[in-house]
């Protein structure tokens, strides 16, 4: 049988979802902690277990394509794409941002959400920002940016953002800030639905492995 592939996201929240991990019994090699290592697969103390670590957007896909059995995915990403082939089990209670609207201070400072009818903003949550938008009558108009959302208002491309925020520092330093809520945000295990299907006991007890090991503290 095919080992278990299990893909990771890269970024800020690889610490927290790395605690889990080892938490369900996966001890990776130690090249996967050298910040100098450009590999992206690794062995792990399991001999039919592998760590891919990949962009966040990445996961789900990984996951939903089958080249990788597990994952872990925001739920910002899970319904940006919605694959069906990707199942989603688990909260595992890290990871924890929230995605919304913010626009300039100035404007902010006396603008109406509820008045708007139609928005452009900068996004990389193209699908989400329209079914937010459109659950009220609003037109919204989408530029697709992969990074430096902030910069959007300031030089001219559109006069509000929707993008995870976590302290909302960021936001700040860029003279932004929130006026819409859109959702909260949790990293989930995602797993591919043919997998359980076909290898329903061994991916079953690795669902269970990651549930007990999310409630541990």
């Amino acid at each position: 049988m095919e080992p278990i592939v299990i893909a990771l996201p890269r970024g800020r929240i690889l610490r927290e979802v790395m605690d889990v991990v080892r938490r369900a019994g996966v001890e990776p090699e130690p090249a996967f902690d050298d910040p100098a290592s450009r590999r992206l697969r690794f062995d792990t103390n399991l001999p039919r277990v592998s760590i891919v670590r990949v962009r966040s957007f990445d996961v789900a896909t990984f996951v939903a394509f089958g080249g990788a059995q597990l994952g872990v995915a925001g739920n910002d990403v899970l319904t940006e794409f919605q694959y069906p082939e990707v199942y989603a089990p688990l909260d595992m209670g890290v990871g924890k941002c929230r995605l919304v609207v913010a626009e300039p201070a100035e404007l902010g400072a006396h603008d109406d959400p509820s008045r708007w009818s139609h928005v452009r903003v900068a996004t990389k949550y193209p699908s989400i920002a329209r079914r937010h938008f459109a659950a009220r009558g609003v037109q919204a108009e989408c530029i697709h940016l992969h990074g430096a959302m902030e910069l959007a208002p300031a030089l001219g491309l559109c006069r509000r953002i929707v993008d995870l925020v976590s302290t909302g520092a960021t936001l700040r330093a860029n003279g932004l800030v929130e006026i819409e809520h859109i959702a909260d945000v949790t990293s989930r295990l995602a797993v591919n639905r043919a997998a359980l299907k076909t290898r329903s006991r061994e991916i079953g007890e690795w669902i269970q492995r990651f549930r007990e090991a999310s409630h541990a503290d």
